[in-house]
């Protein structure tokens, strides 16, 4: 199984849309970095951003205190982390930044790692 912790919303919903049948995408929201706010002023907030306007497709995870981010040694937002396993969910990848070059390298990363969509292997003769 492939973990996929990612903060883009439209590049999350492509990534889902290309590669969901076969790794598990999981956003997760950190207070690293932010000031500490308890979970009935986060909590709504998010699930709104989630469900309405990022129209996410798989789970989105709170991490209130930052210490998950912390964990994994996150630079800022977005950080890119793909965990494999198990049973340990080690770190596969690790990119930082949102601008076209850390996506395409997990874009790659993904391919890669779980293989091409099956409709891309299938051109027309």
């Amino acid at each position: 199984m492939r973990w996929l912790r990612l903060a883009r919303h439209s590049l999350l919903r492509r990534l889902h849309a290309e590669f969901g049948d076969r790794a598990h995408f999981v956003a997760v929201h950190t207070a690293r970095g932010h000031r500490l706010l308890p979970r009935e002023d986060v909590e709504p907030a998010l699930r709104r951003f989630a469900s309405s306007f990022a129209h996410l497709e798989f789970p989105v995870a709170l991490d209130l205190s930052g210490d998950l981010a912390a964990a994994y040694g996150t630079e800022g937002s977005p950080h890119w982390i793909a965990l494999c396993g198990p049973p340990e969910a080690a770190v596969a990848r690790s990119v930082y930044g949102s601008q076209d070059n850390a996506q395409t390298r997990l874009t790659y990363w993904l391919a890669e790692a779980v293989g091409p969509s099956p409709a891309a292997g299938s051109a027309a003769p």
